[in-house]
């Protein structure tokens, strides 16, 4: 009697959009998998901004993996973080334990990418993390509720005036929601006019959207001027400390808030044997989402350098949910002793929302904008959230917040004293810097 043949084990590090798609498609490839992350949950990252302008709560865009994996043959889930991948002897060594692997699917994403401007990590707030996004909703509140109470007209103004650093779709989209959370709670602020919340968006080209054509950029700066957003072109950051920021021309504006969003990075998980990489740090790959050096290793999502036509994708959820797809499809021609097959990404459209009802979008070679690509949007994003709870009080949020131009979840949670990143810093001590920075 022949001794029935072990299962392959697959692992997969990061439970991402790329990742969780791979892991749920695996599932019945007859392999057992590991799905290892570092958070229990699945954070849906294109909302992000709206938990960060209070626009809908936290926990709606977070789905826990255990949940979503529930249906999943086969399939096993690891809170852990990954120390080191030993691609020679083919082990994840993790802050839980080393765990084998035949196949590897490393799908870790990005991270913000600060450039090399002083003071930025320090100073500024990213927007990749749900703790980030709560912490940049406290930190607004908060300096709304400073304002509220400050005679000094130049320290109020200081305390209002909001800075978004890039002009991409996350930086558009956080300036733009910036407007409704400003017009929802001027309501509740009898003392602070409409006039004195100031939102700048500073963006390096000329230009916004850059991954969409010319046109839509142009509408999207009218649309963004009408809804008074200052949109400062052709400005790189110098410098960000916790009262200004200031430019490498010499000028600077006081604030206390900067969000930036000015660029991404991958983010891989140390390595015995580091592999090639390209620009922002990502890993060079296959056609086939194979790592150069290894067949049974594969790359997706953020972390990818893929080329197709002649062009790097852009690294945006739909290529990673397509990746994942197309990782599980050659790992099973593989253990059934065939060649992976080369992917080709599907380019289904490009949406992104201004405010204002507005938006702008390529669908094939049709240019959108206004009213339909901002419903677009809002449909698909709809569509892509895990969790059938989740997504209708995703839609009561914004049927409520669009609807009746309210922004009910206006929570600032506890946490005395401020604590931002890595250091620690009390309000009033904030406060008696700033007024220190502007009196000088």
């Amino acid at each position: 009697m022949q001794p029935t043949p072990k299962r392959k084990r697959v692992v997969v590090i990061g439970a991402g959009f790329g990742g969780m798609q791979a892991a749920q498609s695996l599932s019945k490839s007859g392999a057992d998998i590991l799905l290892i992350d570092r958070n229990n949950y699945n954070t849906f990252v294109p909302l992000l901004y709206q938990v960060a302008a209070a626009q809908i709560e936290p926990e709606l865009i977070a789905y826990p993996v255990r949940t979503i994996l529930r249906r999943a043959e086969r399939t096993q889930f690891l809170q852990a973080e990954a120390k080191c991948i030993d691609f020679a002897h083919q082990v994840v060594e993790t802050d839980s334990g080393s765990f084998p692997y035949d196949y590897l699917v490393i799908a870790t994403g990005s991270r913000t990418q600060y450039l090399g401007v002083r003071g930025a990590v320090e100073n500024a707030f990213a927007l990749r993390t749900l703790d980030q996004a709560v912490a940049l909703r406290n930190h607004i509140l908060r300096r709304l509720e400073q304002a509220s109470q400050e005679p000094d007209l130049l320290l109020r103004k200081q305390l209002l005036t909001f800075v978004v650093v890039g002009g991409g779709p996350t930086g558009v989209e956080m300036a733009g929601t910036l407007v409704g959370l400003k017009k929802a709670v001027i309501k509740d602020y009898p003392t602070l006019s409409l006039n004195e919340l100031r939102i700048v968006l500073v963006q390096s080209g000329d230009n916004l959207l850059g991954n969409l054509p010319d046109r839509l950029g142009r509408y999207t700066v009218r649309t963004l001027s009408r809804l008074d957003v200052t949109v400062l072109f052709e400005k790189r950051v110098s410098r960000v400390t916790s009262q200004s920021i200031e430019f490498q021309d010499g000028s600077s504006l006081p604030t206390t808030t900067v969000v930036w969003a000015a660029g991404l990075e991958a983010e891989m998980p140390p390595v015995t044997a580091k592999p090639a990489v390209a620009r922002k740090q990502k890993i060079r790959v296959r056609p086939t989402l194979q790592l150069i050096s290894y067949d049974n290793v594969y790359v997706i999502g953020d972390l990818a350098h893929v080329q197709q036509q002649e062009k790097s994708l852009a690294g945006v959820a739909p290529e990673a949910l397509q990746q994942g797809v197309m990782v599980a499809r050659n790992i099973s021609r593989q253990m059934k002793g065939k060649a992976p097959k080369p992917f080709s990404y599907f380019n289904k459209g490009r949406l992104a929302i201004i405010g204002g009802y507005s938006g702008v979008g390529k669908i094939g070679p049709f240019l959108l904008t206004g009213f339909l690509p901002w419903l677009m949007w809002l449909s698909v994003h709809l569509v892509y959230l895990p969790g059938f709870r989740s997504r209708l009080l995703v839609l009561l949020s914004w049927l409520h917040g669009y609807g009746m131009g309210d922004r009910a979840i206006r929570l600032i949670l506890p946490s005395s004293p401020f604590v931002f990143q890595d250091r620690t810093l009390s309000t009033n001590k904030l406060l008696t810097l700033a007024k220190s920075t502007i009196l000088s």
